[in-house]
């Protein structure tokens, strides 16, 4: 299940990437603003799953 959630982690901030990026080259703010968040939503998510593999070992 760890990998599922690290490979969720991995999308989010992918997505959240070409999204801020498409909405730069656009100049859609909105677009950027969402980007922006799934990529924070992606890196907590990473954060949360690397601490857990602390706890592990």
């Amino acid at each position: 299940m760890a990998e599922n959630e690290k490979a969720k982690a991995k999308t989010e901030q992918a997505k959240g990437k070409v999204k801020e990026t498409l909405g730069k080259a656009v100049g859609n703010e909105r677009l950027t603003a969402e980007g922006k968040a799934e990529q924070s939503k992606g890196d907590a998510r990473q954060a949360k799953e690397k601490t857990k593999d602390v706890f592990r070992h």
